[in-house]
C-alpha cells in the first residue's frame, strides 16, 4: 500500500492505493467518493469518465493514476461549479433540459467546458465535432448542442 497526493477540485487530498497504475477514475470514485465521472466503456470511447487535468479533457478510465503528478489539477463535475453557482455549461444544460437518463452528461459537460475555454464563439458544426466522441444513447443531442451554444453566449 502506498499513499498518493492529488490536487482534486481545488483541494489537496491523499489516498491510499494498492496499484499506482490503477485508473484515475477508480481513485476518484472509490477513494474520494466522487460520482460525477462514470464508468461507461472502460476503453476511452464513450466519454462518461471525462475529467479535466490542468484544463484539458482526459478520459479517466484509461489514465493511470501514476501519470498524474501531485501538482496537476484534476477537476471533476463536482468541482466545475456548485449548486449555488453552477458553471455556465452546467447552467445551460439545466436551462435547455439537456439531460434524459443522465449517464453521458458528465462527459458532455466536461468536454463542453474544456472546449468552450478555447472557443468563445463556436459554430454548431464546431460544437458537434467537439462532442463527436461522447456517446449519448438517449438522443438528446439537439438539446446538448443548444446548451453548449447557450453556455458560449453566457461566458
Amino acid at each position: 500500500m502506498a499513499t498518493r497526493a492529488l490536487h482534486v477540485n481545488g483541494r489537496q487530498v491523499s489516498i491510499t492505493i494498492d496499484d499506482p497504475d490503477m485508473p484515475l477514475l477508480y481513485a476518484l470514485r472509490d477513494n474520494l467518493a466522487l460520482k460525477g465521472p462514470r464508468f461507461g466503456c472502460g476503453l476511452a470511447q464513450c466519454g462518461a469518465c471525462t475529467v479535466h487535468v490542468d484544463g484539458k479533457s482526459v478520459r479517466s478510465c484509461v489514465t493511470p493514476l501514476s501519470s498524474i503528478k501531485a501538482d496537476q489539477r484534476v477537476v471533476t463535475l463536482e468541482g466545475l461549479g456548485t449548486p449555488q453557482k453552477p458553471h455556465p455549461v452546467q447552467q445551460a444544460f439545466i436551462q435547455e433540459q439537456a439531460v434524459q437518463c443522465g449517464y453521458c452528461i458528465n462527459g458532455m459537460i466536461m468536454e463542453s467546458a474544456a472546449f468552450l475555454a478555447g472557443h468563445k464563439k463556436p459554430s454548431e458544426a464546431e460544437i458537434r465535432q467537439a462532442l463527436a466522441n461522447n456517446l449519448c444513447r438517449c438522443g438528446t443531442h439537439a438539446r446538448i448542442v443548444r446548451a453548449v451554444k447557450r453556455a458560449a453566449e453566457m461566458s
